[in-house]
């Protein structure tokens, strides 16, 4: 058990931070509020009491969209297995095979406040596998999985055509359509493997590539388009509703510049890597501005490092920045808490400080967007993981 009182506590639910306590039993949080143990109740012996007086207490961070575990900390091209670069249409590969959980990066990244990611492939392939949710703590990434298989990637713009262009893919075009036949490709063998109920003779062979993609069409998970420029993200958008499939946009480099478009959609955004140079063309309108306008306009906003483009502890780094730039605070905690939770559709589990989620709780002296604020605690799954000093 894990009693925290008297803390700052900012939920990312309510704007205004208020005074209370919070109580973690097996893993959960149980109570958040005023006086939540009752005047004269025993905590067990074993229990943790934190005192946080003086202090905030903030939600775990979260992470809506990197490759953590799957490009290796300082381990060189040996460590990228985030990837495939032999075929440019592979929906049957699963983020969770890739994942390092002995990676170095993941004990920088809990230390920093961040508890959960959302992990998977680049963005070489036009379809290129699918994501999963873990914790930042653990030795066998099953144990650390929130939810497996949270979405599909897919990629548009540069990448592709760069990777694949003496191959596959030399145009925006080419990469669309890529994309559509995967898609009514796995429509047909999904609709003749209905029709074939449970007769094993009519049903289609076996194919595991159409078989991935098959969540996608019952919309069960959603794509997770990769796109920066502002006709990536309508192509996008376009072939989504042509399927009639989910999709969430990922980078978002010019949302800022149709951001009005954007709000009717009613899409969650992923926006980053924002702390880099513009090192291609589709990001020479890259912006702080760009998470801040989104949220104005009204839409979900989810800020994001894309590990290690950015190394994952400086998530809340990035949230200060937008702040900077103009993003309202309150915004700017709730893109990197519940936003990026309700993101990768794991928002029962993480992302806020309420009664039945997981303890993943951040307690600091300060506010986390500011540099020079030190963070006290950490805890993944009301336990307490090692201090920064001790993980660096």
């Amino acid at each position: 058990m894990l009693y925290v009182k008297n803390g700052m506590i900012h939920d990312g639910i309510h704007p205004e931070a208020y005074r209370g306590d919070i109580l973690v039993e097996n893993g959960r949080i149980k109570a958040v509020g005023q006086n939540i143990v009752p005047e004269g109740m025993e905590l067990p012996a074993d229990a943790q009491v934190v005192d946080a007086e003086g202090l905030q207490v903030y939600p775990g961070f979260v992470e809506a969209h990197g490759h953590i575990g799957l490009d290796g900390y300082g381990i060189g091209y040996e460590g990228m297995d985030y990837n495939e670069l032999n075929d440019i249409v592979c929906p049957q590969m699963r983020g969770i095979d890739g994942v390092k959980p002995m990676d170095p990066a993941f004990g920088k990244a809990a230390a920093a406040g961040v508890t959960c990611v959302c992990v998977g492939p680049g963005s070489a392939n036009v379809l290129g596998g699918t994501f999963t949710t873990i914790k930042t703590v653990g030795r066998r990434v099953d144990d650390m999985v929130v939810r497996d298989a949270v979405a599909m990637k897919c990629a548009f713009g540069e990448n592709p055509k760069r990777v694949y262009r003496d191959k596959k893919d030399s145009s925006r075009m080419t990469t669309a359509a890529l994309l559509r036949e995967m898609l009514f490709k796995a429509e047909e063998y999904m609709e003749k493997k209905d029709a074939a109920g449970g007769d094993a003779s009519k049903k289609p062979s076996f194919d595991m590539k159409l078989e991935a993609l098959l969540p996608v069409l019952r919309r069960e998970m959603p794509l997770k388009a990769h796109a920066h420029a502002a006709e990536d993200l309508f192509t996008a958008l376009r072939i989504a509703k042509e399927f009639n499939v989910r999709i969430t946009l990922e980078h978002v480099t010019e949302g800022h510049l149709i951001a009005e478009e954007l709000a009717k959609e009613n899409v969650p955004l992923a926006v980053g890597p924002t702390l880099t140079s513009a090192s291609k063309y589709e990001l020479r309108n890259k912006s702080w501005t760009t998470p801040g306008v989104l949220a104005a306009a009204g839409c979900q906003v989810s800020i994001i490092t894309d590990s290690p483009v950015i190394p994952q502890e400086y998530l809340p780094l990035c949230a200060g920045l937008a702040v900077q730039a103009g993003m309202e605070p309150f915004a700017a905690l709730q893109a990197i808490t519940i936003n990026p939770a309700r993101h990768a559709g794991i928002e029962d589990r993480v992302g806020s400080l309420e009664a039945g989620k997981d303890g993943d709780i951040v307690i600091t002296d300060g506010c986390p967007f500011e540099v020079s604020t030190r963070i006290k605690h950490v805890f993944i799954n009301g336990q307490e993981i090692l201090s920064r000093a001790e993980r660096v």
